[in-house]
């Protein structure tokens, strides 16, 4: 047996969710450019779970689905608000999510179609989680869903309290698009790892949620925003970029491990930015944005990944920072949970070896030798 570290280059799964082919990114065999720019992210949620673009009226069976499961249990509601209001909040959303599964009458039912229906409910209420906590460490008290309309703009209004704008909206759906899955990513394989044991769907998406909270996958977008915080204007760029790169320093938001000649992703997110800058009269973050892409594609050859625009995104809604990966979870769990339905109907138990490296031949000494 020969190890591969981080098992980079080991293809550890056949799937037919996504795929990442010459640095071109499908769902289901379909362009990611197609979708981002046409579909919205409940049509992509049907695309993931079930293989194919919903009609109409599939479509609105499944928002109507969606809109009434996103209530949460009171007692979620109450275990937040006893949450430290500094909490992290992936340990937070890790915990929250956890507990759902105490009040879901079929968490033990493991039949295909009661797991379809906790995939629904999972999607529905991850949303409703993260708003809820952000108002609670706020003073405020959880708003319930609106029980229409999108999971975006339901989303955007639990967070704020107000009707959000139209292309506020629209944008934080495309990022939902954009998220939504990514083949065989770190999180993804770990919600496949769990429930390959025939564990419940809930220790899945809790399994995966924990591996996005490290930075080295979820975090990214957090650490650009505080990389531009801490720039501070567009004129600064050079100077504090060209002086990182000198120092060796990693500058968080370029490069991807799968896509050498850059994240097909990007290209919309900063489309996105520019479209936000310009609706609230600051250009600032999109600005120094663009700067710092020239600096470190000019100087490194690196292109931005799908966390660099997806910061000044957030930011332009009036997300706070440490949301950004939460929101990305609210995004990846349409496609972890189609992986794990994936996983349930063709199952085998994931279980790779280690090659040893430790020492041989030794022995036990007793303790009176020692």
């Amino acid at each position: 047996m020969t190890a591969t570290k981080g098992l980079e280059g080991i293809v550890a799964a056949t799937s037919s969710i996504s795929s990442i082919i010459d640095g071109v990114l499908t769902y289901r065999g379909i362009n990611i450019d197609e979708l981002a720019e046409n579909a919205n992210f409940e049509e992509t949620a049907y695309l993931l779970w079930f293989g194919k673009l919903p009609t109409q009226t599939e479509l609105d069976d499944l928002k109507a689905q969606l809109n009434a499961s996103a209530p949460i249990p009171q007692q979620i509601i109450d275990q937040l608000k006893s949450y430290p209001k500094d909490a992290n909040t992936m340990a937070v959303l890790r915990t929250a999510i956890s507990a759902l599964a105490f009040y879901d009458v079929e968490e033990a039912d493991m039949s295909p179609a009661a797991n379809v229906r906790k995939a629904i409910r999972l999607q529905a209420q991850v949303g409703t989680v993260i708003a809820a906590f952000d108002r609670i460490r706020k003073g405020l008290e959880p708003l319930a869903p609106l029980g229409k309309g999108t999971l975006a703009e339901n989303f955007l209004y639990m967070l704020t309290g107000k009707a959000p704008e139209e292309i506020a909206v629209k944008a934080l759906d495309q990022a939902l698009v954009l998220h939504a899955d990514h083949e065989l990513n770190a999180s993804t394989f770990s919600a496949r790892v769990t429930v390959a044991t025939l564990s419940d769907i809930y220790s899945g998406v809790t399994a995966a949620i924990g591996a996005l909270k490290g930075p080295l996958h979820g975090g990214a977008n957090e650490q650009v925003m505080a990389m531009l915080e801490d720039v501070g204007t567009s004129d600064k760029a050079e100077e504090y970029i060209t002086e990182k790169l000198a120092n060796k320093a990693k500058i968080m938001g370029f490069g991807h491990r799968v896509y050498k000649d850059g994240d097909p992703r990007a290209k919309h997110l900063q489309a996105m930015s520019l479209a936000l800058g310009e609706l609230t009269g600051n250009m600032n973050w999109y600005d120094m944005s663009v700067k710092i892409e020239a600096i470190v594609v000019g100087q490194k050859g690196l292109k931005p990944n799908v966390d660099f625009y997806s910061a000044s995104v957030y930011t332009s809604l009036e997300i706070p920072r440490d949301l950004f990966t939460p929101i990305f979870a609210l995004s990846r769990m349409s496609g972890w949970t189609a992986h794990i339905l994936e996983q349930y109907s063709d199952n085998r138990l994931i279980r790779p070896r280690a090659d040893y490296i430790g020492p041989v031949d030794m022995r036990y000494i007793p303790m009176s030798e020692r």
